[in-house]
């Protein structure tokens, strides 16, 4: 065999599955969070804790979360009508399918859910979240 051809047809499949993978990644993150940020979600969420990808969590936990902003996670988190209505439908939207969240965590938290216990399974100890720099398990990013 042509030693030429077996390294440009090497190089080639090398390029063509890092082209591949590439591709992968960027439709990975392209779901995770949507390309067009919503400002309202950024200000009024963002604002206290992470901007979470609405993909993390299924539609129903994100329509009881925004019906219940007056009592958020032991916080008044309440916003106009106009506001709510704004960032529900964006959420819906753009929530995660079954396909990719399997489950509806323990009071809606995704810090609760499977992905974010699974992702932070070393942090043995609690006084982790009490850093400064962290706060709490809702910072973690």
């Amino acid at each position: 065999m042509n030693m030429k051809y077996l390294s440009t047809a090497s190089l080639a499949a090398i390029a063509m599955t890092g082209l591949t993978l590439a591709g992968a990644a960027k439709a990975d993150s392209d779901r995770a969070m949507p390309r067009v940020m919503l400002p309202a979600y950024q200000a009024e969420c963002a604002s206290c804790h992470t901007a979470y990808p609405p993909s993390m969590l299924p539609a129903a936990s994100w329509k009881r979360i925004m019906s219940g902003l007056e009592k958020h996670y032991g916080t008044d988190a309440s916003l106009d009508d106009a506001t709510v209505r704004q960032i529900s439908v964006w959420l819906q939207a753009n929530a995660g399918t079954y396909r990719r969240v399997y489950e509806e965590p323990p009071q809606d938290r995704i810090t609760r859910s499977a992905w974010f216990e699974r992702k932070h399974r070393g942090v043995d100890d609690p006084a982790v979240w009490k850093l400064p720099s962290v706060k709490s398990p809702a910072n973690c990013a």
